[in-house]
Formats: C-alpha cells, structure tokens, sequence
C-alpha cells in the first residue's frame, strides 16, 4: 500500500511528500509517537519546503547573474561609502514592492557589479523573478531582435521581469536605434517594476553620455525620479584583495 501511495504522490508531482513518507517508513522509531495529523503536517511541511527551493533553484538560473554574491557576505570593512545603516532600508527590498529603482555608480572595481547581483540574489530569495544583462549585450541582442522579428518578444519578456539589472550602463556611445530601444524598455517598466543600473559615471553625466537631449530627457525621467542611489568610492576592490593576498602569502 505504502509502495502504491509513494507512485500516486510521485505521479501527483508531490515529491516533497513522497519523500517524506519514504522517511518516516523509513525511520519508523523516530515517527512512531507522532499522532495522524502530526506526521501529515510533517509532509506538507516537506513538500513545502521542496516546491520552495525548486521556485528559487529556477529563479536564479532565470536570472543568470554575472557573480555569485549574497547581501549577507557584503563587505562593510573597506571604505566604500556605504554604511550598514544605509544597507538596512535597500535590503529588505521594500522598494521593489514600491516598483523603485536602484542606481549604483563608482569608480571600476568598487564593487558595482558584486553588489547588483547580491541585490538580485536577495530579491531572488523573495520570490521575484529577475534577469541580469550586461547593457550592451542586452543592446546588442534588441538590434538582431529588430532583424529577425523577436524585438517585441524581448519587449515582453523584459516588461514581465520584476528586477532587471542592466550593469555598466554608459561605457559605449548609442545608436539612434538604441536610444529608442531603452526608451521603450525603460516605458514598459516604469511604475511597474524595478531596475538596478551600474555604472562608472556618476548620474549627472548619464544624460551626455545616452547622445541625444530629447530621449536622454525621457528616459532619465523614467529611471531617475524614483531611484535609490549609491555612490561607491574608494579603491578597487581587486587591487585590495590581490595586496591582501600577496601580504598572506609573504608572511
């Protein structure tokens, strides 16, 4: 009977469940005090449980982060400009809930990128569905969309995103093309979803930098008026952990 019960859970897609009545036969000494509705809790607990790190498991390889970074492993020791009391209101990730963004500038190697994905993670580990894009692929990728008819599906997919990160925004000049295409996505996505953008430039040089006032103007608009910002400084953190690491293996 319990052989027969393990395939109907199995077929039922409840595997959590399965699971775990294949351990409580299992172990019978360790159940055995536990009334019906204790050990069914047990189940439901485990299939719970399952379906969660299934949904996680598929959202961060949704996402396709660039680094492996988590907000619990963030380095507050090297001065960076960022404080722990300024990271409490970011990660909660509160302001995805109010369809906010995040901007993250700095000098290369200040930690941007790292810092993206950790935000990404975290969301990540909040149900939301995330996608992360280096700027100028994600361009590239819209200009082929134009050529072979899959623009619009693009449009789509990345309005549906919760968190898009778009990282080192502003290192390569625009088409006229391009500018029109982060109009577009920046439109379907505002007050609707969030995005995090990094960048070597500070804010006040992104609208030069997108190459024409008129769309500059929209979408800075778009992206700007409900942003959080962090401004990192300070020296790369590569250079400091390749000195830290030649000091450990000197000594």
């Amino acid at each position: 009977m319990t052989n027969q019960t393990l395939a109907r859970l199995r077929g039922l897609r409840l595997n959590g469940m399965a699971d775990a009545l294949n351990l409580q036969r299992e172990q019978p000494g360790t159940y055995e005090e536990l009334g019906f509705e204790e050990r069914l809790a047990l189940l439901i607990d485990q299939e719970d449980a399952d379906r969660s790190n299934k949904r996680l498991a598929r959202l961060l390889r949704a996402a396709r982060f660039k680094l492996a970074a988590t907000l619990e492993d963030i380095d507050y020791e090297q001065p960076r400009g960022i404080t722990k009391a300024q990271m409490a209101t970011l990660v909660t990730c509160d302001w995805l809930n109010r369809k906010q963004n995040l901007l993250i500038t700095g000098p290369c190697g200040t930690g941007k990128s790292w810092l993206g994905c950790a935000f990404g993670h975290g969301a990540c580990l909040k149900g939301y569905s995330v996608r992360y894009f280096r700027t100028s692929r994600l361009l590239e990728a819209m200009t082929i969309g134009h050529g072979d008819g899959s623009y619009t599906k693009q449009l789509k997919q990345l309005a549906k995103v919760d968190l898009l990160i778009l990282d080192d925004w502003g290192l390569e000049p625009l088409t006229q093309s391009q500018r029109n295409d982060l109009l577009e996505i920046m439109d379907d996505r505002h007050n609707q979803s969030s995005t995090i953008v990094t960048s070597q430039l500070p804010v006040s040089k992104w609208h030069d930098s997108i190459g024409d006032a008129t769309l500059a103007d929209a979408i800075l608009d778009r992206l700007t008026h409900n942003a959080h910002r962090l401004k990192l400084k300070g020296e790369s953190m590569r250079k400091i952990r390749a000195k830290l690491e030649e000091r450990e293996h000197s000594g």
